[in-house]
């Protein structure tokens, strides 16, 4: 078996995958020292990986930072710097990208699955894709979101694969679990399960 991405895996019923998750009010001991952030796109990883950070006292390296290069062109540099700030004894980070997820699950000892209803996370996504194209807010080595139209011409583009991919973290959670046996998951299903958790983690910081 391997944690690389596979066909096969479903989507689980609550009884599966929530046998053995945390939630958001159940203590972490010993305390999280290298943690994942995992979830569909939109859900709010990094806003909330940089929040735990925070609560904690653990580095925050957002990933897409490091994949990105100029005119959105993955860096050949990725995979070695995934490697490389993964060999501290803390961080935090999203759990993404199909060349280091292997690794990040391997090196990780906490998993936060941010696992909202699918409309949520598509409106958070939607709304964040509009004000980040409006704006023309600059994002990972210069990039900027594309124009809006080409939802209907780019099969990249973010709209089109946050509703293609809504439930692949859904189907890799189980995997995950089984084959990552060292890792605490903790499942959030709402923004104030997110929010709680992290004030928890910070002892009402965060």
């Amino acid at each position: 078996m391997t944690l690389r991405d596979r066909p096969g895996v479903g989507a689980v019923s609550g009884s599966r995958y929530g046998r053995g998750m945390l939630g958001a009010d159940d203590p972490l001991d010993p305390t999280p020292r290298r943690v994942l952030v995992a979830g569909t796109s939109g859900v709010g990883k990094t806003t909330t990986a940089a929040r735990i950070g925070r609560a904690l006292g653990l580095p925050h390296t957002e990933i897409d930072a490091l994949f990105h290069g100029p005119d959105w062109q993955p860096r050949e540099q990725f995979v070695a710097d995934v490697e490389a700030f993964t060999s501290a004894p803390t961080w935090i980070t999203e759990w993404q990208y199909t060349p280091v997820r292997a690794l990040l699950a391997e090196r990780a000892d906490t998993v936060v699955w941010i696992d909202l209803p699918n409309a949520v996370a598509f409106w958070r996504l939607f709304r964040r894709t509009l004000r980040r194209r409006l704006r023309r807010i600059e994002m990972w080595n210069g990039n900027v979101e594309p124009p809006l139209w080409t939802f209907f011409t780019d099969p990249g583009n973010i709209l089109r694969w946050g509703i293609s991919t809504r439930n692949t973290t859904r189907s890799r959670i189980p995997e995950l679990a089984v084959e990552a046996p060292h890792l605490r998951i903790v499942r959030l299903r709402s923004q104030r399960e997110i929010d709680r958790f992290v004030q928890h983690l910070g002892g009402g910081r965060g």
